[in-house]
């Protein structure tokens, strides 16, 4: 071999050992950057939800929310108050009262009875 020829092959050489020896702590420290980027998700997720839990918390120290939860949730009345319910009929939409339309066949009970016997699915 000539003298150039054993250079070249020596540098191929450690090139090949310096890319082997990078390799490993590249890879590593990618890998750390995407779990720190996960991790930094996280934590601002939870931080928000710390925010949320401790207004709830703050809303159900005050005793104007408290009352005004057991009156809508439960409906209960402060003493001397007459409590009034309002029932609607069947079909009837309570946001808008207006009577729905059934949905349901308009044929008779029995037909529908009949046909499930008789093996029509119905």
């Amino acid at each position: 071999m000539s003298l150039g020829t054993r250079r070249a092959a020596v540098l191929a050489v450690v090139v090949c050992a310096l890319a082997l020896a990078l390799a490993v702590p590249l890879r590593t420290y990618v890998s750390q950057r995407q779990e720190l980027a996960s991790t930094a998700a996280t934590q601002a997720q939870l931080t928000g939800e710390v925010a949320r839990l401790q207004g709830q918390k703050d809303q159900l120290g005050d005793p104007a929310y408290v009352e005004a939860q057991a009156r809508g949730r439960l409906g209960y009345v402060r003493p001397g108050e007459t409590p009034y319910r309002v029932q609607l009929p069947d079909g009837v939409d309570p946001s808008t009262g207006a009577q729905q339309q059934a949905s349901t066949a308009t044929a008779p009970w029995y037909s529908e009875l009949w046909a499930s016997v008789s093996g029509g699915g119905g």
